[in-house]
């Protein structure tokens, strides 16, 4: 198998298509990943949560990744890393950034339903805190490959 790397042109284009990742964060030398929908913007990505241990964890430590790739086959396929900071888009301080995540995010048919319904049921509170937070991108590029 030959890795090629991509640009960064190939890259954005690649987060604009695709709408599914693993979002990475660690605390106290512990990674943790979880899948996660999100929308991407030159510079950031938006994501939706409900409060758990991957928000608990990122306040904590706000450095994070994101992988994400389109697999055609395995010898076509296409894979970005992306390195950045974990914002909280927390009110009143970041409103109108919070109301332009969820424009970004609504576009995906019940985006928010299954991870709010989920943690409901889990807890039988119908007061679950929703969370929504940008990744401020630092690098995006292709994951190495050790083959």
């Amino acid at each position: 198998m030959r890795t090629i790397a991509m640009s960064q042109s190939e890259c954005s284009e690649l987060l604009k298509r695709v709408t599914i990742g693993r979002l990475g964060c660690s605390l106290d030398d512990q990674p943790y990943i979880v899948p996660v929908a999100f929308s991407y913007e030159p510079h950031c990505i938006y994501i939706f949560s409900t409060l758990g241990k991957k928000i608990k964890w990122m306040r904590q430590n706000p450095k994070v990744c994101l992988q994400t790739e389109e697999i055609g086959n395995r010898a076509n396929w296409m894979s970005v890393v992306v390195t950045g900071t974990y914002v909280e888009l927390r009110e009143p301080q970041y409103t109108a950034q919070r109301e332009h995540a969820l424009e970004k995010l609504e576009h995906y048919s019940e985006w928010w339903q299954n991870p709010l319904a989920e943690r409901r049921k889990q807890t039988s509170d119908l007061s679950i805190e929703t969370v929504f937070f940008r990744i401020d991108i630092k690098s995006m590029k292709l994951p190495p490959c050790d083959a």
